[in-house]
């Protein structure tokens, strides 16, 4: 059986694309979530900017009343997509902003005819992996992962 996820309050919830002009909120969103993120390497405005001009870029937000509540940052390789960075606003929780993000995201990779999906989440993030679990993501924890990275700041 899938835990539930519980959705207290419903509220206007419009997702649209990320634009640059979108940045700044994106960053106090991140910030005010508890989102790490490297403002001198890979998160920086430039590096956004530069990211979705990509077209395996699906970078979204969430907004009620003009004000952005959420956002997911989502990639793909061709075969599968990837969801990265997904994040509301805590005062906004459980009110299904995550799963209409992420719902969005699979759609859209639908579309384009891919049809795993996956995200990375930290060990320190029981939230994150609690929300995925709760939209029917399982857990592998027989896979590790390895990076290499030119700079530590990206």
């Amino acid at each position: 059986m899938e835990p539930a996820l519980t959705v207290f309050k419903t509220m206007s919830i419009a997702i649209r694309d990320f634009h640059t002009e979108d940045y700044d909120a994106l960053v106090a969103l991140w910030e005010e979530a508890g989102l790490p993120y490297k403002p001198q390497g890979r998160d920086s405005q430039e590096e956004i900017a530069r990211q979705i001009r990509h077209s395996t870029a699906i970078y979204l937000i969430a907004e009620h009343n003009g004000v952005l509540v959420g956002s997911v940052l989502c990639t793909n390789d061709g075969r599968k997509g990837w969801i990265n960075r997904l994040a509301v606003s805590p005062v906004h929780r459980r009110r299904g902003i995550a799963r209409k993000l992420v719902e969005e995201a699979e759609k859209r990779f639908l579309a384009l005819g891919i049809e795993i999906y996956a995200c990375l989440i930290e060990d320190w993030n029981s939230i994150s992996m609690k929300v995925f679990e709760c939209l029917g993501y399982h857990r592998h924890s027989d896979i590790l992962y390895f990076s290499k990275r030119k700079h530590p700041d990206i």
